[in-house]
């Protein structure tokens, strides 16, 4: 039997799965899914998890059942690809093909303090973490949150509606809120963020962290608590592997989203290489086309000259739980319609993946 191994249960891997099974995928092929969770997380929505407004179960969807998918949890340790074996702690994987779908970390930007000083939402484990230390926060403690991008803004306004008695403070590293989309929207934001008492901080430039304490440029800033959300990055155990990588550390891909010189090997969403700003979106739509390219390798089908291009709709934000924005097709959409927009688009993945 051959093996096709999936790293990562995230939203690029789920897709593949959808579409190789149960039909697709050979009979002399089994499918290895290794995650250190035994369920996919809905990445998008740990902000929610971190700022109360949504429980555990909310923010995950079981992996699909089917005979053929074997299961491996547990942290990777080494990627071989060379030998083409993956191990997880004493377990070794061998595979015949491999898509690397491992997501992102924080990136922290060489500012002294960050790591060891701040709090994070990449994860479930993180998210969890983050929650509990917010909710033994008391009254009208502060928390300072580094990144005004779309997390940030999302963990900013689902505290405010969770916990209105603490103080919050959005550390923006632009002169206005998302200041690469159109003005309406920023303005929109913020707005949003002066009626319910979420200080925003324009133009930050955090220089150093210590415990409790932010530095912007030469200001000191007391905090009780600090969330970083000013960055990512792949996962380390992919910036390590001995292969070209781009100047952000993401892998360089060729159309058919294969490392050049191991074309066994795939790499989906955060960790790969493409014109785009990551998002779920992106892993889907590049995991739609690996797929495709899977499944013509397996029939002895040519790939084609060309990959289509890839294009991303926009993206949805929320602001608490009957507010929203959006910029889809050049459109800005704002108040409760983008609210419902995101709201159904999470409630269709998760009917359809739960």
């Amino acid at each position: 039997m051959k093996n096709l191994v999936l790293l990562g249960g995230g939203y690029g891997n789920m897709r593949i799965l959808s579409k190789i099974l149960p039909d697709a995928l050979p009979e002399k092929y089994n499918v290895t899914l290794i995650d250190r969770m035994p369920y996919h997380g809905l990445k998008t929505e740990f902000y929610a998890l971190a700022a109360g407004s949504k429980s555990d179960k909310e923010v995950r969807v079981n992996f699909p059942i089917d005979s053929r998918i074997n299961t491996v949890y547990g942290e990777i340790t080494d990627i071989d690809l060379d030998n083409q074996i993956v191990s997880v702690g004493q377990t070794r994987v061998d595979y015949d093909e491999l898509v690397i779908g491992l997501g992102c970390e924080d990136k922290y930007h060489n500012v002294p303090g960050a790591k060891e000083h701040t709090y994070s939402i990449q994860t479930l484990a993180s998210a969890r973490k983050t929650y509990h230390d917010i909710s033994d926060l008391p009254s009208h403690a502060q928390v300072g949150i580094v990144g005004a991008g779309l997390s940030g803004i999302e963990l900013a306004s689902a505290l405010r509606e969770s916990r209105s008695d603490l103080d919050i403070y959005l550390y923006d590293r632009g002169d206005r809120i998302l200041n690469q989309f159109p003005e309406k929207l920023s303005n929109y934001v913020k707005k949003w963020f002066d009626q319910h008492n979420v200080t925003v901080v324009p133009n930050s430039d955090i220089v150093k962290v210590e415990p409790g304490v932010l530095f912007n440029k030469d200001t000191k800033n007391e905090h009780d608590l600090i969330v970083w959300t000013a960055g990512i990055q792949p996962v380390e155990i992919v910036r390590n592997l001995p292969i070209d990588l781009s100047r952000s550390n993401r892998v360089m891909v060729n159309q058919y989203h294969q490392i050049p010189t191991y074309t066994n090997v795939y790499v989906v969403g955060d960790c790969a290489n493409l014109p785009h700003a990551p998002s779920a979106q992106l892993a889907e739509e590049q995991a739609d086309q690996i797929a495709m390219v899977l499944k013509k390798q397996w029939a002895n089908q040519p790939l084609p000259e060309k990959m289509p291009e890839i294009k991303i709709q926009g993206f949805l934000g929320s602001l608490g739980e009957k507010k929203g924005f959006a910029y889809l097709m050049d459109t800005t959409v704002t108040g409760r319609l983008a609210s419902i927009l995101k709201s159904g688009v999470l409630w269709l993945y998760k009917h359809h993946n739960g």
